[in-house]
């Protein structure tokens, strides 16, 4: 009888020691089942003990990487939205063509992305968008885990919003748990106080969280001002959105009182720098969301946007935003970056069991190539991870204990498939009409 359903062999291990992130090595990975069973110096777990084995040597295991906060399917239309303002971005591009979208598109789309983010070694994303229930099959399908929200507009009305909410207890726990579910209005800008309060009624009632954006920009503070008399987050604690597990998307043009106010609750914050710093939409006041003791995670937003679901990229950019806004280099150090990345992200989907590679905990492993020209030497392999590497040195991913990927072989997703069926839906998914877009941009 096999001790272990799989062996990672001969690998160097990043793991936490107290507070800090340590390499660790030549060392052997053990997993059963789901759960990682034992990481010890390689040599001491016979290879004849487990059902499979992955000879690793030379490579850097990490943990799964945890995306945050995404669009997955808009990777449809990435390419299409460039070098235009905010506001444009929104009325005249994304929201006119994500009226083309059907169920099927979704699917596929997501598939896409799904693809796009294993050969980058996400493990876990965080979904914010439309027609959710081919969301969920195209992870069912995939082997890796998500939390999705049907992302809701208030003028869409209560029969939309309860809709939403029967997918979430539709889909909850589904995919051998590897699915969660949120309830998910758009923003305070695009949902009234009325709505917001019903849409805490059904986090209540399902026993689940929200993920909404918010202060995404100061014009949309600027606005909700003008609204309501309070800043978003205010807005929102007026509704009751923070009476459950919230998670906030970007927080870019957040106060020192709204900082204030969030610390008092179980609210975490989502970080996709790409964005920002694509659209021009400021620098999130991160250093001081990590002070007052919330929890921040890292995202891609988009492909439309962001262009890539590259998480390595975001996290580099997040240290270099950070570095530049404060003009000082010492700030957002390696350990801190990481600490967000893993720890940090985890915690902002609530998933207690994500993030880390130790005994006990869920078996998302990541292997890396560490042969490439821009890796060596090797006097840091933390400063190496933070800003050296690049999706591309992705050889092996496992989530929930099942290969997904192997020496960069997509084994769950026919990509070629996925490729031709994407193709067949461009032509009619890029055109353009304004008239036709799903919600509008207040710029007033």
């Amino acid at each position: 009888m096999k001790t272990f359903s799989l062996l990672i062999a001969g690998c160097d291990v990043l793991v936490r020691d107290g507070e800090r992130y340590v390499v660790r090595p030549d060392h052997d990975i053990a997993v059963r089942g789901n759960r990682i069973a034992a990481i010890l110096p390689t040599g001491q777990i016979e290879p004849t003990a487990s059902e499979a084995c992955i000879h690793a040597e030379g490579m850097l295991a990490i943990p799964g990487l945890i995306n945050t906060h995404t669009h997955a399917a808009m990777v449809l239309f990435r390419g299409l939205a460039e070098d235009v303002p905010i506001e444009s971005w929104f009325n005249d591009y994304i929201w006119p063509l994500e009226s083309n979208e059907e169920p099927d598109d979704i699917y596929w789309g997501t598939l896409l992305a799904i693809a796009e983010m294993i050969q980058s070694g996400v493990t876990t994303f965080a979904d914010h968008y439309f027609f959710c229930d081919a969301i969920a099959q195209a992870v069912a399908e995939s082997g890796v885990r998500a939390h999705i929200g049907w992302a809701v507009f208030g003028h869409e009305g209560e029969a939309k919003l309860k809709q939403t909410a029967e997918f979430a207890a539709r889909w909850q726990n589904g995919a051998n748990g590897r699915i969660t579910t949120w309830m998910a209005p758009h923003s305070p800008y695009l949902c009234d106080e009325l709505f917001l309060r019903k849409t805490v009624e059904h986090a209540k009632a399902l026993g689940i969280g929200i993920h909404i954006h918010c202060s995404e920009t100061p014009d949309q503070v600027v606005l909700s001002l003008k609204r309501y008399g309070v800043t978003p987050p205010a807005m929102l604690a007026r509704a009751g959105v923070f009476e459950v597990p919230t998670l906030l998307a970007h927080g870019i043009a957040l106060t020192a009182e709204d900082i204030a106010l969030l610390r008092d609750h179980d609210v975490a914050i989502a970080q996709c720098p790409k964005t920002y710093l694509k659209l021009a939409m400021g620098t999130a006041p991160v250093r001081a969301f990590l002070e007052a003791g919330l929890v921040v995670g890292i995202g891609t937003d988009g492909a439309v946007s962001s262009n890539t679901l590259d998480m390595l990229e975001q996290m580099r950019l997040l240290a270099l935003d950070q570095k530049q806004a404060a003009k000082d280099s010492t700030v957002m150090p390696l350990q801190t970056v990481l600490d967000i990345t893993f720890r940090g992200s985890a915690a902002a989907l609530r998933a207690a069991d994500l993030g880390e590679l130790a005994v006990g905990k869920l078996a998302d492993i990541v292997l890396l190539r560490q042969d490439s020209a821009r890796l060596f030497p090797v006097h840091d392999p933390i400063a190496n991870l933070v800003y050296s590497a690049q999706s591309s040195d992705v050889d092996t991913v496992i989530c929930d204990g099942q290969l997904l990927m192997h020496r960069g072989r997509l084994l769950t997703i026919d990509l070629a498939r996925v490729r031709a069926e994407v193709s067949t839906r461009l032509e009619r998914l890029s055109r353009r009409a304004a008239e036709r877009r799903i919600a509008t941009y207040p710029t007033s």
